[in-house]
């Protein structure tokens, strides 16, 4: 492959330190940026690189005790490329062999097309005094794939700094695990997590259930501000019509902002269980002498237990504490708790009359996208709750489902693959709650049962370490404390070089992409979400998605 810009020459090197490049004279060093994407021709391999470090240096020390004036351009000049000259660290990711194309007796003495040569992981350097070149389209297309391709496992995520060719995932592989987006407030997660479902539900890879905190995903959302033109953008329900369906728990505050919920969640108290409230012990400050007081009353009323509470606890508390052998203060300090849960408009005392889980597996068996708006119930006592008794449920359906496709081995009892968006993840899987939420099993499971979490969170260093070991791919926007960093790379090899391109993101629509779905890491400017990319996976008209959205809820429903 003949490659136009050549910028610099190996000098020296590791296999585990990485290697240095002497920047050629012709180039400017300001040119050069950390998590830039270079290739370097090696004599049998290419070697494709990211540019982590920038360094000046000197052949004498006597230059920077006596520099050029400011003036004096000509010995300037000669100094610069020789006595004066800059280093650059590369960090080799990949290499891919230079074989030439051969030819046969067969072939009549013509050349063979050889086979797309193997991409395979770093295990040597190059030599001496090899050329480094900025990467070409083909480079990036050939070890990042194109959405071009038939088999639509490729989306395109955002270009390779100072570079306009597509980066791509790959989401066939990006769905095999549990994926996070990390990055500080205000870094554009909600963006960057709008781009990536957008790229399962346009190629089809997995059915998505998105507990939208916000409400910024289902329908138009407030631009974030330098992440492209326009006030609002547009939400999935816009973008994809009837494959999405809208859940929300405050259906006056989605009426309000002019959104059509195909269904209004209601929860009932028989539809909550300890292990519902066990994991917000933090969160609602009961202690464990509580949680077990409330074990005794599901060992005498069921799954009426907290109705019971509720509603015994206003009359006379000591009278039930001795019905059920409890301690008084112990029940009493579980009473005043979970009182702040009837206050929750979307929780209703008594038995439920529709199972809403059901009614969700139902679109998802069909192939149908939910997000769940929580309109104006945004404190995060609901989000952790709600999300918790839903994911729960769904599990345990997905579980049954998993057990039954395996036992008939028929591709109809087969359960589609399901990612689970949440945002504030650290308040679900810090080290002490990850041990007790469904979402710390689902992460350990890496898709055992078809499920597999996608994580957002600006506080990465509150994780549990186990389940960021887990983390298939990690797409990190800029983050500035030292913990979150160590902590977004934690199972990752030879993370040094990473750590300080990572400290050297822009903070807005620049991203770090690591892990399963890509086949090296790469620092992407993220494409833009707007009318451009609405074309580009194919928005349809709102007409179109108000008649399907009334044929799928008569297939549905009847």
């Amino acid at each position: 492959m003949q490659r136009a810009t050549e910028i610099g020459t190996i000098t020296r090197g590791s296999l585990i330190e990485g290697v240095e490049m002497r920047l050629s004279p012709q180039q400017s060093i300001e040119d050069i940026k950390a998590g830039k994407f270079v290739v370097i021709e090696g004599q049998k391999n290419d070697f494709f690189s990211m540019i982590t470090d920038v360094r000046l240096d000197t052949t004498s020390s006597q230059i920077l005790v006596h520099p050029p004036d400011r003036d004096d351009l000509l010995m300037r000049e000669v100094l610069a490329g020789t006595s004066a000259y800059a280093t650059v660290m590369l960090r080799p990711m990949l290499m891919v062999s230079r074989r030439p194309s051969q030819s046969s007796p067969e072939s009549g003495g013509r050349q063979e097309v050889d086979e797309p040569p193997e991409v395979l992981p770093v295990k040597t350097v190059p030599a001496h005094f090899s050329n480094v070149y900025d990467a070409s389209e083909d480079d990036v297309s050939q070890i990042f794939g194109s959405e071009s391709q038939r088999d639509g496992k490729y989306f395109y995520i955002g270009a390779p700094l100072d570079m306009i060719t597509p980066v791509c995932l790959n989401l066939d592989r990006f769905v095999e695990r549990s994926n996070g987006i990390f990055g500080k407030t205000g870094t554009g997660k909600t963006f960057l997590t709008r781009l990536v479902l957008c790229g399962l539900v346009k190629q089809e890879k997995a059915v998505n259930f998105i507990f939208d905190m916000h409400s910024e995903y289902g329908w138009q959302a407030a631009q974030e501000a330098g992440l492209g033109k326009g006030s609002f953008v547009k939400g999935l329900k816009q973008l994809f019509g009837s494959k999405v369906a809208i859940f929300t728990l405050d259906p006056d505050s989605t009426q309000r902002r002019g959104v059509q919920a195909d269904y209004e969640v209601e929860i009932f108290t028989d539809q909550i269980t300890v292990e519902d409230i066990a994991p917000l012990q933090d969160e609602l400050r009961l202690n464990p002498t509580a949680v077990e007081a409330a074990y005794l009353i599901v060992n005498k009323y069921h799954q009426n237990w907290l109705e019971v509470l509720i509603t015994r606890g206003e009359k006379d508390i000591k009278a039930l504490a001795e019905e059920l052998g409890a301690h008084t203060e112990s029940l009493s300090a579980l009473y005043r708790k979970l009182r702040r849960l009837a206050n929750f408009d979307f929780i209703t005392m008594g038995s439920a009359s529709d199972d809403i889980v059901s009614r969700m597996m139902a679109y998802i068996n069909r192939g149908l996208h939910i997000v769940l708006e929580f309109g104006r119930e945004t404190s995060m006592l609901a989000y952790l709750l709600v999300s918790g008794i839903i994911t729960r449920r769904i599990h345990e359906l997905y579980v049954k489902q998993t057990e039954r496709y395996h036992a008939s081995q028929d591709l109809a009892d087969k359960p589609k693959h399901l990612v689970i968006t949440i945002e504030e993840a650290h308040k679900f899987l810090n080290p002490r709650s990850a041990k007790q939420t469904i979402f710390g099993t689902i992460a350990r499971e890496m898709r055992k049962y078809f499920v597999s979490l996608l994580i957002v969170d600006q506080r990465p260093s509150g994780i549990d370490d186990e389940v960021l070991s887990q983390i298939g791919t990690r797409i990190v926007a800029l983050l500035n404390d030292e913990k979150d960093i160590q902590s977004v790379l934690t199972g990752v090899s030879n993370p040094g070089g990473l750590r300080s391109v990572l400290a050297s993101l822009d903070s807005r629509q620049q991203a770090l992409v690591m892990g399963h779905a890509v086949p090296m890491p790469v620092v992407v400017r993220t494409r833009d979400y707007d009318e451009q990319f609405y074309r580009d996976i194919g928005s349809l008209p709102v007409e179109e998605q108000d008649r399907q959205a009334m044929q799928d809820e008569k297939d549905l429903f009847g």
